[in-house]
């Protein structure tokens, strides 16, 4: 078994996300554009940025984001991005990403973890739901991005 050390991530890992990201959405995201929205994200209370390393290679990432939602009643937390460079998928990397989420969510009265994963992602969907993850909604995604700039 590999040994994978996780970590926070932190501002010096900003070129390393940047690839990963890209490398997620299958785009490339401008560097300069992204950076303040990565110093925001990782200095978020209320969000945790991890990264797994091995033998100080960075090989994934995972972002999730909580925030308090009524019709929950609570901390709800949702996975945004998960990340594994192609030569270490089916190594339990994500898994071990995704759990070290799970631990740190202890403590911090959070009431449930959610993930959305794309249609196309099947393998993904499957991952999650051998962790323990059911099926229970749908996800509908307007385009805003225009109006963003």
């Amino acid at each position: 078994m590999l040994d994978v050390q996780i970590r926070k991530v932190a501002l010096a890992d900003f070129d390393t996300i940047h690839r990963f990201v890209c490398g997620l959405e299958e785009e490339e995201f401008d560097k300069a554009t992204l950076l303040p929205l990565f110093e925001s994200c990782i200095e978020a209370d209320n969000h945790i940025y991890l990264i797994a390393e091995i033998g100080g290679k960075a090989v994934g990432y995972i972002s999730c984001h909580g925030q308090i939602l009524l019709h929950h009643c609570g901390w709800v937390y949702e996975i945004q991005e998960l990340f594994v460079l192609t030569e270490y998928r089916s190594q339990k990397i994500g898994a071990s990403l995704v759990m070290a989420v799970e631990n740190a969510l202890n403590g911090k009265n959070c009431v449930s973890l959610e993930v959305a994963s794309n249609r196309r992602r099947e393998k993904a969907h499957a991952f999650y739901e051998a962790l323990g993850y059911s099926r229970t909604s749908y996800k509908f995604t307007k385009d805003f991005s225009q109006n963003a700039k």
